[in-house]
């Protein structure tokens, strides 16, 4: 059975991109008698407004949209820790105290998703009362894992290549895991088969697809849709004040025909793949 998911962050509300997103999943899931999830992914600190969970389900219904719900991530936390725990114990994680800034200032190289970590705190003896992060060792990762695939329904075969990313945070300084590591997991808890995401997270799923094989997870096909873009070609964003589906509703628009519009791509779409 395809089993798909749309998993919003509660740190603004939806727009249209996060529209096309959940069609997508929802879509792909029913045409294939499959089943769609929701998962509500609301541990992003300080930034995260778990009332706006019930703003998304009004979102959705108006699309015309039907699907089940599964645990959000903030009742996942013990997962995430004792496998944080697990991948330290293995000496796959280290501490690192750097900044943005600090990141940026020695970056020499810049990757899929900006500049990659240098390793400045790599094998450095750190004071325990400092806030840090905790990163994967990217390469003993690859050491130990070998040679990995991984397959997109529309780029096709992929040869997995998470060193392109440097050494990814899994835990932050102060949220219990990042979008790699709960991402990963919640998604095969969830049983989720084909994941569907923007290609603007296509780089990620080079670390993710490393990440099951360190775990021994099963391992999906991936579905990277294109974006819907803005009149200057920018993705939609929250940040931007990209024009939300509640002030969509409140407009009076019909959401059954927002839908339909999306489906047959009558707003502007970006794929680079």
């Amino acid at each position: 059975m395809i089993v798909t998911r749309f998993a919003p962050s509660p740190n603004g509300m939806l727009h249209l991109g996060h529209a096309f997103a959940a069609i997508t999943a929802h879509d792909l899931a029913m045409d294939a008698g499959g089943r769609f999830l929701v998962r509500i992914e609301d541990i992003d600190g300080a930034r995260s407004q778990p009332e706006l969970a019930d703003a998304f389900r009004e979102d959705l219904v108006w699309l015309g949209l039907t699907w089940d719900e599964v645990p959000a991530q903030s009742s996942r936390l013990t997962r995430y820790d004792d496998v944080a725990q697990q991948l330290k114990r293995a000496g796959l994680l280290y501490p690192c105290i750097c900044t943005r800034s600090d990141i940026a200032a020695a970056a020499e190289v810049t990757g899929p998703e900006g500049p990659v970590y240098p390793g400045t705190c790599k094998g450095k003896a750190l004071q325990p009362s400092e806030p840090a992060a905790l990163r994967l060792d990217v390469a003993e990762a690859i050491r130990r894992s070998g040679p990995l695939q991984w397959q997109d329904a529309l780029a096709g075969y992929q040869q997995a290549d998470p060193a392109a990313l440097g050494d990814v945070v899994l835990v932050g300084k102060s949220e219990p895991a990042s979008y790699h590591l709960a991402a990963t997991l919640d998604d095969a808890e969830d049983g989720v088969t084909l994941v569907t995401r923007g290609e603007d997270l296509f780089a990620a799923t080079h670390i993710h697809r490393l990440l099951q094989s360190l775990l021994d997870l099963p391992v999906p096909t991936w579905h990277h849709h294109p974006l819907i873009v803005d009149e200057e070609g920018r993705k939609l964003a929250k940040r931007r004040g990209s024009l939300s589906l509640a002030d969509l509703r409140a407009s009076g628009m019909n959401g059954i025909q927002l839908g339909t519009d999306l489906r047959a791509g009558r707003y502007r779409q970006h794929s680079t793949h």
